[in-house]
């Protein structure tokens, strides 16, 4: 274990030449630099604030969604069918044509049968509209609530101005309260996102989310234990400063206050390219890349953060395309902006149809967006 430790820990990787763990270990007296330990703190308060999540949608956003007339409902639940059941669990949750005619025979039943068997089953797995505002709501307050205490904390800080700041004296960069609580509550927030997914109910994204929210979990602890949290601060601003913004749109769709919602998504859209594609490559990046290369010079820690901040930029190229491409689909089609005979509710969409508005078009991207 010691020598597992000791190769995990190598000073080599971690830190810049001629600088080792024992030289951050004594700072002087009421300086502290950050620590591996610290991170440890996330943990118990991931769980304060799964249960303040849970406190928050109960008693404010419930009865928020309530005075929107979103109501909980009851699901019709599939009747209990042990055959049914293990097909659905175990081999397809839409079975084709034969599995239909297969089933039809072995159950004694109509293949419509069948197929209402198989709809009511998936539906009983899908959250409601209810508990998908809800859950927004909470996520809006979050994100609002971080994004203006990470901006008022960097409107202070010198880094913020001048990003060479982030690099004068590093490694030997005071980790202050301020830029603690920034980091810790960042991190515990996406811990609890992971602990819910344990509590919530499963969804088809369940594993491509649990590795991004690990993979956030990575790179918020890793640039903190090697002393990167003040660009890192900068990489969480910017990331946060669009996503309550996204939530704000669903929580307006979800209402069927659809020319909000699409308001909404437009101003979601230009700050997610303003961000994602102006402000993090050239504030950011160019930092990371050539500040840092010309202030402290590279060590191989250093070449692992930047590869995983322009992979992260791929994503971003990535889904601004995907906004781009099927918000132009959606105005191509007239869906933005489409007329409702009511001046704020989207009007319900006839039997077959779509229902109206550019945030329908892009639910499969809702959720990865977000993050």
């Amino acid at each position: 274990m010691a020598a597992l430790s000791a190769w995990f820990w190598n000073e080599r990787f971690w830190l810049p030449h001629n600088v080792t763990w024992a030289d951050l270990a004594d700072p002087a007296p009421g300086v502290e630099y950050p620590k591996a330990g610290h991170l440890f703190t996330a943990l118990p308060l991931a769980l304060v604030i799964f249960t303040v999540r849970m406190l928050f949608e109960r008693f404010i956003a419930a009865p928020c969604a309530r005075s929107l007339l979103i109501h909980p409902g009851v699901r019709r639940r599939a009747q209990p069918n042990v055959v049914l059941e293990k097909v659905f669990t175990s081999i397809t949750k839409n079975p084709d044509f034969r599995h239909l005619g297969g089933l039809s025979k072995q159950l004694d039943w109509e293949v419509r049968q069948v197929q209402r068997w198989f709809r009511h089953r998936r539906n009983q797995d899908k959250p409601s509209t209810h508990t998908k505002f809800c859950e927004s709501m909470w996520r809006f307050t979050f994100y609002l609530c971080i994004f203006t205490y990470g901006f008022q904390f960097l409107w202070q800080s010198p880094w913020m101005w001048d990003t060479k700041h982030c690099w004068y004296g590093y490694p030997y960069q005071v980790m202050t309260p301020g830029l603690y609580h920034y980091y810790v509550m960042e991190l515990a927030f996406y811990w609890s996102l992971m602990f819910s997914q344990f509590t919530d109910i499963q969804r088809k994204d369940f594993l491509i989310m649990f590795i991004h929210h690990l993979a956030t979990v990575g790179l918020i602890s890793f640039s903190y234990v090697n002393n990167m949290a003040r660009v890192g601060s900068l990489v969480l601003c910017v990331h946060d400063s669009s996503d309550f913004l996204l939530e704000a749109a669903k929580l307006a769709n979800y209402a069927k206050y659809q020319h909000l919602c699409d308001s909404l998504f437009i101003v979601f859209g230009v700050a997610f390219f303003i961000t994602r594609l102006v402000i993090f490559p050239i504030w950011v990046l160019n930092s990371t890349m050539f500040e840092s290369w010309a202030i402290v010079g590279p060590f191989p820690s250093w070449w692992l953060f930047n590869l995983l901040l322009l992979v992260l930029q791929v994503l971003h190229i990535y889904w601004s395309y995907l906004i781009a491409r099927i918000a132009m689909k959606a105005m191509s089609r007239g869906k933005v902006g489409q007329a409702s005979p009511s001046p704020s509710h989207c009007p319900t969409p006839p039997p077959g149809g779509k229902p109206c508005g550019i945030i329908q078009f892009l639910k499969p991207f809702l959720n990865d967006l977000a993050c």
